[in-house]
């Protein structure tokens, strides 16, 4: 393997005035090594990763960093800003630029030497070397932990320390403590084990310092992660354990970054005193922590602000204050990384109406699935056997293999089954979103309640948020410790259900019914100019915020009308015009960086061949890096051409049973024609805003005029692959 960084990829005098012109500067550096294949692809990596969470941390340190399949293997490229640049840091901006670069598949041992060089950002010998450091080669030997060749400005005791940069250089498996969590510096303590410093004067807990037994320090363990897991994760856990080392308290740390991750050994667990999560991503295995002092935060913290950190995990334990056996669940246990932050109930600090969304969000997120497949299926249901397949007798006495009829019943009633799904996995996961895994049990029941007492849509919101606020109450109880092993199992489950079915039954499941049925006789009334301008509304919800909350409001709305075994006409008009909507904003990027490309960057355009499929499928998230890029040129056009779509949906009388598939369900729309010119419609009238506006200020960084033929010299060749998010 050739070094990951030398002189060629230093720059002392970095001129770039932002992040991005720094990033394309240290890029072409690893373009003319051969290190990067296609610069505009891995700088639309980085991008994307960069809009995860801002790179810059205190120190004046800005690290970017992602995978991408256009590395071709492992680079680090340094620049030295003597303005600085703004990376999104607290302290102000970076003039130490660290871009690292991995590929999409990189092994084990290129990472962990990546994170090893994550670590020594937290040493300030070592950037302080590297601020003093006269010429490229010293920067570059210094980096990768090598005596420079000539006076590098290299500071004595800097190969001495306990943190040396060495742990660069030095080959994987001699590194691998970075990837298995145990902390650098602090003993690995058993259960029955005392400070391993060999000294009788070790740090004692003070009267604040929680229930550790006395003459023992105080015992942390700690989890961190972020997006990439290349530089944060590791930083977080340097940090934490240097804090600790000053603290007096020993801190453990579980590493979950790219290069996989060791799970620390439960007997450490057990023995720890307080337990710290820094994460922007979900912590696999998340229950091995419960029923200990716990403070959750963000990776970034951890960095920052490591002692405060810790000194907030020693006044819960001084206070008693403990998670809830199994509250400390996360949205699996492999690790995987749901679609809305689920498995904790808001950051600490969130108001209540941001917590209320997310809880909300969670169980329409949850729910959107079986609306997709129960719908495809009663949809083709109908479209193989007539509108009459509703009346079939059940496929169970009735299945002839040679009939397409009988084949049309299967479909629309296992469409059927999974669309009764839709109100109690809603409650659910919103109970879920609220109180985590104890709350999907009151959550599924109250759902259930909701559909036989026919409170519907209604319902099962009010049921996932009344079942998550019970959970969470009965969480609140001091529970003495013999009985936490029983609470998510048996108690919680028995209260809260029982609590939440009389609720549902006896007190509020009548009131919410009626006023379901009043909302449901209303769409029903719907005609002329209200049917229009409700249309209209729809269509500008939809393109408000390209799937996010508001969108999915608006989405949910429809489907609760189509979730019955026979639909009204409005209800499958509201559906058919939040569909064409939201297939309006993606079709017009696609179809705005076609006519005029030269009002947008590569990356753009590059995008936009993307949009015309994901337009076309109903997935208005398409859009979403034309409106990040440019949003109130891009926002607002797609606010005035959905209206627009959704309004003359409406019109036109348009209706469609299915509640997902863009284009791909046209046979199965009332007046497909006239539906297909609703769309093109909004489209147009989009793509014309955007490019009005945009040709009235001056053309996107990065945007070229197109050569001869039309072509763009800029443009990436036939051959070259989509960007990977980081």
């Amino acid at each position: 393997m050739s070094e990951m960084i030398t002189a060629d990829l230093v720059d002392l005098d970095l001129s770039a005035d932002s992040k991005e012109a720094a990033a394309r500067a240290l890029a072409e550096r690893m373009v003319a090594l051969g290190r990067v294949t296609d610069l505009d692809g891995f700088l639309a990596d980085v991008a994307a990763r960069e809009a995860q969470m801002p790179t810059g941390l205190d120190g004046g340190i800005g690290i970017p960093h992602c995978r991408s399949e256009h590395v071709t293997e492992p680079t680090l490229a340094f620049g030295r800003s003597a303005a600085g640049i703004d990376f999104g840091a607290a302290d102000g901006p970076a003039d130490l630029i660290f871009l690292i670069a991995a590929p999409a598949g990189a092994d084990d041992a290129h990472l962990t030497i990546l994170s090893s060089l994550a670590r020594q950002l937290m040493n300030a010998e070592f950037t302080d070397a590297l601020r003093s450091a006269a010429d490229a080669g010293a920067a570059a030997a210094l980096i990768r932990g090598e005596e420079p060749d000539g006076t590098g400005g290299v500071p004595e005791g800097i190969e001495d320390s306990e943190d040396s940069v060495d742990s660069v250089a030095v080959p994987a498996a001699a590194s691998a403590g970075a990837a298995t969590g145990i902390a650098t510096g602090s003993p690995d303590v058993g259960p029955e084990e005392g400070p391993q410093n060999g000294s009788e004067e070790g740090p004692r807990n003070g009267p604040d310092d929680g229930p550790a037994e006395r003459g023992r320090p105080f015992r942390v363990v700690a989890v961190t992660s972020c997006p990439t897991g290349i530089a944060h994760t590791y930083m977080a856990a340097e940090s934490l354990e240097k804090a600790g080392r000053e603290a007096g308290v020993e801190v453990v740390v579980e590493t979950q970054g790219s290069a996989g991750f060791t799970r620390l050994d439960p007997a450490v667990i057990e023995a720890a005193d307080g337990v710290i999560f820094a994460h922007d991503v979900p912590v696999r295995d998340k229950d091995r922590f419960a029923g200990k002092p716990t403070v959750d935060t963000g990776v970034k913290a951890a960095i920052n602000r490591p002692g405060e950190l810790i000194d907030e995990v020693r006044g819960k334990a001084a206070r008693g204050e403990v998670t809830a056996a199994g509250a400390a669940g996360a949205a699996g246990t492999d690790g995987a990384s749901g679609t809305t932050p689920v498995e904790r109930g808001g950051k600490p600090g969130e108001g209540y109406g941001t917590k209320l969304r997310v809880w909300l969000m969670s169980g329409v997120s949850y729910m959107v699935p079986f609306v997709a497949a129960g719908g495809l299926l009663i949809a083709l249901g109908f479209a193989i056997g007539g509108y009459e397949i509703n009346k079939a007798p059940s496929v169970m006495d009735h299945f002839v293999w040679s009939q397409a009829d009988s084949w049309a019943a299967l479909l629309f009633q296992v469409g059927g089954v999974a669309f009764a799904f839709l109100v109690p996995v809603l409650a659910g996961y919103i109970a879920y979103g609220m109180a985590d895994r104890p709350g999907l049990v009151p959550g599924f029941v109250g759902g259930s309640i909701a559909l036989t007492v026919n409170a519907g849509f209604l319902g099962g919101l009010a049921a996932g948020l009344i079942s998550g606020a019970v959970v969470m109450a009965i969480q609140r109880v001091r529970i003495p410790a013999a009985l936490r092993g029983i609470m998510p199992v048996v108690v919680i489950p028995l209260i809260s259900s029982a609590v939440v079915g009389f609720l549902m039954f006896v007190v509020i499941g009548k009131p919410i019914a009626s006023a379901q049925k009043a909302m449901t006789d209303w769409l029903s009334g719907l005609s002329g100019a209200n049917a229009v301008l409700l249309g209209a509304l729809l269509g500008l919800m939809m393109c408000f915020d390209l799937g996010g909350p508001v969108n999915k409001v608006a989405y949910a709305f429809a489907t609760a009308g189509i979730a019955v075994a026979d639909p009204s006409d409005s209800a499958m008009k509201i559906m058919a015009a939040v569909m064409a909507a939201g297939m309006v904003p993606p079709l017009a990027m696609a179809l705005a960086t076609t006519v005029r490309g030269k009002l947008f960057n590569a990356a753009e355009r590059e995008n936009g061949k993307a949009a015309w499929v994901l337009g076309a499928s109903f997935i208005s998230e398409g859009a979403i890096p034309f409106a990040a890029a440019d949003p109130l040129r891009v926002i607002p056009s797609s606010m005035v051409g959905g209206a627009l779509t959704g309004a003359l949906s409406m019109a036109f009388g348009a209706t469609l049973r299915a509640p997902h598939g863009g284009i791909f369900v046209v046979p199965l729309i009332g007046n497909p024609l006239l539906y297909l010119v609703a769309i093109a419609a909004g489209v147009c009238v989009t793509t014309a805003l955007v490019i009005v506006l945009k040709g009235l200020r001056k053309p996107a960084p990065g945007a070229v005029s197109q050569g001869p033929g039309g072509t763009d010299p800029s443009a990436p060749s036939p051959e070259a692959k989509q960007p990977v998010a980081a």
